[in-house]
């Protein structure tokens, strides 16, 4: 199946499943079009094993896409810079060292608590899963969606202080959870030394690294873009294409020096949403061209990526023993979000001021998505990858469905009771 021929049929699913969405489903779009493409491969799969008519199409056109490679080194990072380019800096400064503690220290207790609870778990059932293998799973499942959350809290108004460090832990926690998950598996390989030295200069390279690339890289176009405004200048496409050759060639140039290609995105994209802000700032109308380009892109992005989601459990591999783990991994999940948010909060505020996040809505916001799927999809097949498959999709579906759908009512409801307008 040629590359032309995955592409075509993805988009035209695509486009059906958002119809569909709009028309009937009536659900908030990513969420409507991941049912409409879960139902669909459900479907297949029963046709399939009753034998009725030709379904492997629909199996090798999933393996034919290779969500991993396509999300994890193209579709991330337009994402992540697109979410970024809206963010309002000013309040992102204000929030930054809650937003630091969320993205870093919050993701690793998550991923902890979650690894050895599984590991525990598991081991009831007479399932083998390595203990790193089950840290590597929390890394795996700990960092939240933020494309997702973004449109929720828009569409419900959060308020301005949850919805700023929401949007920040969301952005920059997918970054440090590839990060975390590149370390653990070169751990569990054997590739990355476990000694202090060895983990600390794999941080510096990769965390550290991805920082200052995005920062010299996003200076650079945020040089260049107002250079274009302030020279009257009217040609927005020239605009539109450096923000294309920042995104692209950034994280290419991430991977080829091995530093965090996602954290060059966010990063390099906060540049672009101060460039657009100087740009209203001085009342030009390239601010208005670059925000609605960048909005196609996500809206486009962000509805192939659903309907993969949805196409991914053609390929899983389902066994009875996973079903008992399955049960008890959602409430694990949502109980270690808990942890990883409120309870360090609460030390933290004894030494500068931090705001008063509820421990529930910070919790329900905790929708996994696309990168929980490509990273799980990128374990090597000598490591015990399909039971870790079949959890994170099982916790992704979920947290799409049922935390996605109850979270706008769950932000209202807690406002009415606590009498914020």
């Amino acid at each position: 199946m040629s590359l032309f021929t995955v592409f075509a049929i993805v988009i035209t699913l695509t486009a059906l499943f958002s119809y569909l969405n709009e028309v009937y489903i009536k659900l908030p779009g990513s969420i409507g079009i991941m049912l409409a493409s879960l139902i669909s491969s459900i479907v297949f799969i029963v046709l399939g094993y009753i034998g009725f008519g030709h379904t492997r199409w629909a199996t090798n056109l999933i393996i034919a896409a290779d969500f991993n490679h396509l999300f994890m080194n193209g579709m991330l990072s337009f994402l992540l810079f697109a979410a970024a380019s809206r963010v309002d800096v000013s309040k992102l400064k204000e929030f930054a060292l809650t937003i630091a503690y969320l993205a870093t220290a919050g993701i690793v207790i998550s991923s902890l608590f979650v690894g050895f609870s599984m590991y525990w778990v598991v081991s009831q059932f007479g399932v083998g899963l390595p203990l790193i293998y089950a840290i590597l799973f929390g890394a795996i499942i700990s960092p939240i969606d933020a494309v997702v959350v973004i449109k929720i809290l828009k569409r419900v108004d959060a308020g301005n202080t949850m919805e700023t460090i929401i949007t920040g832990e969301s952005l920059f926690n997918d970054a440090a959870a590839v990060v975390l998950f590149v370390l653990l598996l070169g751990i569990a390989s054997g590739t990355t030394s476990m000694t202090t030295l060895g983990i600390g200069e794999f941080f510096l390279r990769e965390a550290v690294g991805g920082l200052v690339l995005g920062l010299v890289l996003g200076y650079l176009a945020h040089f260049m873009i107002l250079q274009i405004i302030y020279k009257g200048s009217d040609n927005h496409i020239v605009i539109i294409l450096l923000t294309l050759a920042l995104v692209s060639g950034g994280y290419t140039l991430a991977e080829l020096i091995e530093v965090s290609g996602p954290l060059t995105s966010v990063v390099s994209g906060l540049f672009l949403a101060k460039s657009r802000h100087d740009a209203i700032g001085t009342k030009h109308e390239h601010g208005h061209y670059v925000r609605e380009f960048w909005e196609v892109i996500d809206e486009v992005l962000n509805a192939v990526l659903f309907v993969l989601i949805g196409l991914e459990v053609l390929i899983l591999n389902f066994e009875k023993t996973y079903f008992f783990g399955c049960g008890l991994v959602i409430p694990i999940i949502i109980i270690a979000r808990y942890i990883s948010v409120e309870f360090p909060l609460v030390f933290l505020r004894f030494f500068r001021r931090i705001p008063s996040l509820k421990g529930f809505i910070m919790t329900w916001s905790g929708i996994r998505g696309g990168v929980s799927i490509a990273l799980a999809l990128s374990l090597p097949d000598d490591s015990p990858r399909d039971i870790i498959l079949v959890l994170t999709y099982i916790v992704v579906v979920f947290s799409i469905l049922v935390q996605g759908l109850t979270l706008g009512p769950a932000v209202k409801w807690y406002k009415n009771r606590a009498g914020i307008k």
